[in-house]
């Protein structure tokens, strides 16, 4: 009598499903994790001036309007327009540190109003050392 069944011909089989299903887990949970915008690579283009460039002070807090009035702080959006929401976000990134430089990047096609709520926003938090960046008039006259 034979009791084992096992002839040495037996095929092994390897199930390709379980893997295929941690390689998709991986793909989704990168994909869901990644960001695909970078706020710092927000393109602006800058007012024009003459004279001589300024020294970049060392860690400033950088307020970025662009051209249609939105407002980042520290890489983050801001999501109202108003003055309160913008001093708060400024107060969360800047803290206690009311001596801290401030540049205010406001794009050339920015309306008047979204830079007078920026420095309306940082003046009311206390901030006296704010600069506008700009960039070189191509001429160098004004």
């Amino acid at each position: 009598m034979r009791i084992g069944s096992a002839s040495p011909h037996d095929e092994l089989e390897v199930s390709l499903i379980p893997l295929i299903d941690v390689v998709l887990t991986l793909i989704i949970f990168f994909v869901v994790t990644t960001t695909f915008q970078d706020r710092s690579a927000l393109k602006i283009d800058l007012p024009e001036a003459a004279g001589q460039p300024a020294e970049t002070p060392k860690d400033p807090l950088v307020v970025v309007v662009d051209g249609e009035g939105r407002y980042f702080v520290g890489g983050g959006e801001v999501l109202k327009r108003d003055v309160r929401s913008l001093r708060e976000a400024i107060g969360q990134v800047a803290g206690e540190d009311k001596n801290r430089a401030v540049i205010l990047r406001a794009d050339a096609r920015t309306p008047h109003q979204a830079v007078v709520t920026a420095m309306d926003a940082i003046g009311q938090l206390g901030f006296s050392r704010l600069s506008i960046a700009t960039v070189p008039a191509p001429d160098g006259g004004g």
